[in-house]
């Protein structure tokens, strides 16, 4: 489908203002919801949002409008931590952290050392996203700077709004990923290449302490400092096994944090994934500097690297986001990730509601990343990424939303029974990027 100048589309519309709170019931003013609203698209933006009876008397004449009256309209789904050189390996017997990484991971990730298959897996990641309603991810590539050419080459072909990567790691790994004194140039000539260029933005990537050197970890902290426009990612303290090898290779350190802090690593616009393993002082230190912390819920369980604490982060008042983590995670759908992330709660004691879900799979996800200015909500001057979602996309999510009498229960029966098929389109920077009766 390709947008001309006005698009118009009717759907029942839901988007949040701020967060809803831990309640069943919505805090007041967190959800904006029009059972049967108007989207209305201009040049990539979204213009208005509101009732279909009160703005379908300001559309010109004789327009046409998209009937999408038996749908959902929700903003696009935000990953913030995925490793799309990982697509092909994911499903690859689990193990833990440390064995997934050498058997699996580095044999893999070898691969991109040609720009054809980098190519190949980036055409190949964003279809996978954008079928699971991602409009906006933070992606890791790999050690070989072609990675993310060829990443940011394809998203920028597609206008999608994405952070990411080439991963810097100069030891403990193969030779063949090993990126030694050219990690840090590599980097460089990729952010002046692609950072702030349309809709990507760079996110300097060491994988994690046990593969940089402290000499690689510093020279990254200073392109931070250099840049504060600049995104961070890496991971902490995912697997207990990791936490004694970062001891054992940083032994004057605090704690693996510290080996970060000592970098200039940690800010504002700093993600670390996973977090599984933090005492209340690491939660604490990160919340001060305004870090965040990427729940992968999926991929925890799958590499059964423990659960996430989620109220231990609210107490803390430490920033989380919510991701995929693939390829350990097991699926690229946002569904998914909140199915688990709801299972992980159960075994935690600490429920989690379709509200909050939702409310971080869109606009907290957008305002942990320092995007909430451009997406994460249906709301007129912000860019046009959201997903159509059909509730009757299989016979027995149909027949469990029948059988649902508020939009709470509904929005929990897709966190719970929902998958790629319930991806009806989704549109990015205002065109329809995937539909899934392949009508573009």
């Amino acid at each position: 489908m390709t947008v001309t100048q006005n698009t118009f589309i009717r759907a029942e519309l839901l988007s949040f203002a701020k967060p809803p709170g831990a309640q069943d019931r919505p805090a007041a003013g967190s959800v904006e919801h029009f059972e049967d609203g108007l989207l209305w698209l201009r040049e990539g933006l979204i213009h208005a949002v509101g009732r279909f009876s009160e703005l379908s008397s300001e559309l010109p004449a004789g327009v046409d409008i998209i009937d999408h009256s038996d749908k959902l309209i929700m903003p696009g789904f935000i990953d913030s931590h995925v490793h799309y050189v990982q697509l092909d390996i994911m499903a690859s017997y689990g193990r833990q952290l440390l064995d997934w990484l050498n058997e699996y991971t580095f044999p893999e990730e070898c691969r991109f050392q040609s720009a054809e298959h980098a190519e190949v897996l980036s055409q190949a990641f964003l279809n996978e996203m954008l079928r699971a309603g991602t409009t906006t991810a933070q992606v890791f590539g790999s050690s070989h700077a072609i990675s993310m050419d060829a990443f940011f080459g394809a998203c920028q072909t597609r206008g999608l709004r994405m952070l990411g990567g080439k991963v810097m790691m100069d030891r403990n790994a193969p030779e063949a990923l090993l990126d030694g004194t050219t990690g840090i140039q590599d980097t460089e000539r990729l952010i002046a290449d692609w950072h702030g260029r349309e809709r990507l933005g760079y996110s300097v990537t060491p994988r994690f302490a046990p593969t940089s050197t402290k000499a690689q970890m510093d020279a990254a902290g200073a392109l931070l400092r250099s840049d504060p426009t600049l995104w961070l990612q890496t991971h902490l303290a995912e697997n207990r096994g990791e936490l004694a090898w970062v001891a054992e290779l940083f032994p004057d350190s605090q704690d693996y944090l510290a080996v970060y802090e000592r970098a200039g690593l940690v800010g504002p616009k700093s993600t670390f994934a996973h977090g599984v393993h933090l005492n209340e002082s690491m939660r604490e230190r990160l919340a001060a500097q305004g870090a965040n912390i990427a729940f992968c819920p999926s991929s925890n369980l799958f590499l059964g690297s423990g659960l996430f604490d989620r109220d231990a982060a609210d107490r803390a008042g430490m920033a989380f986001t919510y991701a995929s983590d693939i390829g350990a995670g097991t699926d690229l759908t946002g569904f998914a990730t909140l199915k688990s992330a709801y299972q992980v709660g159960q075994l935690n004691n600490q429920p989690l509601t379709a509200w909050q879900g939702f409310y971080g799979l869109t606009h907290g996800n957008a305002k942990t990343l320092s995007l909430d200015q451009k997406i994460g909500q249906l709301k007129p001057g912000l860019e046009a990424d959201f997903v159509v979602v059909d509730p009757n996309a299989t016979e027995l999510l149909s027949r469990r939303i029948r059988r649902c009498s508020t939009l709470g229960e509904r929005l929990f029966a897709l966190m719970m029974l929902a998958d790629d098929r319930a991806i009806f389109e989704t549109w990015a920077n205002g065109e329809c990027q995937h539909s899934r009766d392949g009508l573009l």
